[in-house]
């Protein structure tokens, strides 16, 4: 079940969304909708979401949060709101928003903070651009119009210099593990990234190739992970995952498909850090982890 939960969770956060997503974010209106003067009480309803408002230096403003969100650490002294799959409205009404900024992917997000008449901005966070396109949203929703625009320029630098420490190196055969069921001795009920979504951006980004070219979080067997075949195996480990699940005990698990290269060459890797799957705007940090985990001493931050 917490499997199951972990992986709602991650699906929420990264996959792409719904046709009215994609309707919101084609009114260019709807930003400038909202008075910035008047956004003195902001309610997050994503870890992402917080981030950037922390980031943008709004972060005197945001009176909610979900209990996901824990960076910056700031951010765990506002009142939880409820999580991903349980948002308490009751909560959020009593704490008297001026703005509610959301994840849009899905309609019935969006739905019953309208029928409240509380205002809202809805963004997308599951490619890079959309990330980008957040912040700035944000920004001008929120008086803070320079700072984005200073943010979403930094990240474009730092994006421009991996892509050109990685440009001429060879692109290794990579699968991301964004969720399975750890510490029971052996492979199971694997989620690896797929094509198109945050997380493969993020692989190609580095200078990889991702083995898998099925869309969204498939399941894979052992099977199929031999057949993939990958050069490079990263395993994504929740930092508050049960006690024993250590790194090196997530790594010894991966011996059992030892005819698979990333095992035979000793290039299974474990990525514990809490930004890995949050699509904010550490996401750049992932992408130079990574980097450095497929090109050692040849892709290092400069």
């Amino acid at each position: 079940m917490r499997s199951k939960l972990i992986l709602a969770a991650v699906a929420l956060a990264v996959v792409a969304g719904s046709f009215a997503a994609k309707s919101l974010l084609r009114r260019p209106d709807r930003a400038g909708e909202i008075d910035p003067a008047a956004c003195r009480r902001i309610v997050s309803l994503s870890p992402s979401i917080t981030e950037i408002l922390f980031a943008l230096g709004l972060g005197d403003r945001v009176v909610g949060v979900t209990r996901f969100c824990r960076y910056p650490p700031e951010a765990q002294t506002r009142t939880f709101v409820g999580g991903y799959l349980d948002t308490n409205l009751e909560a959020i009404v009593a704490l008297e928003p001026d703005l509610i900024v959301l994840r849009g992917e899905r309609e019935e997000s969006v739905a019953p903070f309208t029928k409240l008449g509380l205002r809202t901005l809805a963004v997308r966070h599951d490619t890079i651009e959309g990330i980008l396109d957040s912040i700035l949203a944000i920004g001008r929703s929120c008086g803070a119009e320079a700072r984005a625009e200073q943010l979403v320029s930094d990240l474009k630098a730092k994006m421009e210099r991996l892509e050109q420490r990685t440009a001429g190196l060879p692109r290794v055969r990579v699968m991301l593990v964004a969720d399975r069921t750890k510490g029971i001795g052996k492979i199971e009920n694997v989620y690896v990234a797929g094509a198109g979504g945050f997380l493969d951006r993020m692989i190609e980004l580095a200078g990889g190739h991702n083995v898998c070219t099925a869309t969204g979080f498939p399941v894979v067997s052992g099977e199929g992970i031999l057949h993939m075949n990958p050069e490079v195996i990263v395993d994504l480990a929740f930092p508050d995952r049960p006690a024993g699940q250590s790194p090196e005990t997530i790594v010894r698990e991966w011996r059992q498909l030892a005819e698979v290269d990333a095992v035979l060459d000793g290039r299974v890797y474990v990525v514990e850090d809490d930004f890995a799957l949050i699509p904010g705007p550490r996401f750049i940090l992932l992408a130079e982890k990574l980097a450095r985990l497929f090109h050692p001493e040849k892709a290092a931050p400069r």
